[in-house]
């Protein structure tokens, strides 16, 4: 008999010597459109509880992660784009570990005039 299953492999991952973890809970209300675009210093690993979260790394196309489903990005220079609620009428609460180079901030939003120079590397927009 088996306790544990495994929902997530991620490779390959850096952390940053010397990095330091954060565990936080996130709680969205429907339509909540999440955090602006950011990076983190280290990767960062999360498990969708409930509701949907639209997930939008640098380089790769829009998803949407429904409850048990997971994400992680590597953290770095990669820009998170898009992390809402998914859903215009229903909550969405996930639980996400991340990783931290020492000295630097947990999350840094991204600037407008950074996010133009490097408009090439997004992925196509999906069309509705």
């Amino acid at each position: 008999m088996t306790a544990a299953k495994m929902i997530q492999d991620a490779s390959p991952i850096t952390v940053p010597e010397g990095a330091s973890a954060m565990t936080i809970h996130v709680d969205w209300n429907p339509g909540d459109p999440g955090t602006p675009p950011h990076r983190h210093s280290g990767p960062a690993f999360g498990y969708v509880i409930e509701g949907a979260v639209r997930f939008e790394l640098e380089g790769e196309p829009e998803r949407v992660v429904e409850a048990g489903g997971t994400f992680w990005e590597p953290g770095g220079d990669v820009i998170h784009y898009q992390d809402g609620n998914a859903l215009a009428d229903a909550r969405t609460r996930f639980v996400v570990t991340m990783l931290c180079a020492p000295g630097k901030p947990m999350l840094e939003l991204v600037d407008e005039e950074e996010l133009a120079k490097r408009v090439h590397l997004r992925a196509p927009r999906p069309t509705a």
